[in-house]
């Protein structure tokens, strides 16, 4: 059966005399800069500011083990390319993401030293697969299990 749109049958006429005198602004273009600022892609990960990703990973660690005996420390992120692109992930029904692998570093202290300043024993820097992060479309929303979704963000009366 073939396709046909409303624009085939209704021609649009303009009877306004006066032009629009103001251009409408992109609604969507403050949530798709705060998405990149929250995600930093395009910065090396030495020149990512505290902000965003960054600053809610770095306030995770260091996580000491409970007899103090090692820490874990943050040191950078990474975000992959993603596998699907927008289209394959509708129709296949998957999400839109990419992977986010930490850069993490293991210090083992020496389980003999209770001072301050701990003897450190070995240091061992690895990176780790964190998982997939979403990524936002040109569009302005999300591809979650082959489902377009838009975050609305809403003002709370008190």
């Amino acid at each position: 059966m073939p396709e046909t749109t409303l624009q085939e049958f209704v021609e649009r006429k303009d009877y306004s005399r006066i032009r629009a005198s103001i251009d409408i602004p992109d609604l969507i273009e403050i949530q798709k800069r705060s998405y990149e600022e929250f995600l930093q892609m395009e910065v090396e990960p030495e020149r990512r500011k505290d902000q965003g990703l960054q600053a809610a990973l770095a306030s995770v660690f260091p996580i000491p083990d409970y007899n103090n005996t090692a820490v874990l420390e943050f040191s950078s992120y990474t975000l992959g390319t993603p596998k699907y692109d927008e289209r394959e992930c509708i129709e296949q029904g998957m999400t839109f993401a990419v992977p986010l692998k930490l850069r993490v570093r293991l210090v083992v202290f020496d389980k003999e030293d209770k001072g301050p300043r701990k003897k450190v024993l070995d240091v061992r820097e690895q990176e780790v697969y964190v998982g997939e992060l979403p990524l936002m479309t040109e569009r302005g929303t999300f591809i979650i299990n082959g489902t377009e979704r838009v975050v609305v963000s809403q003002l709370v009366r008190s």
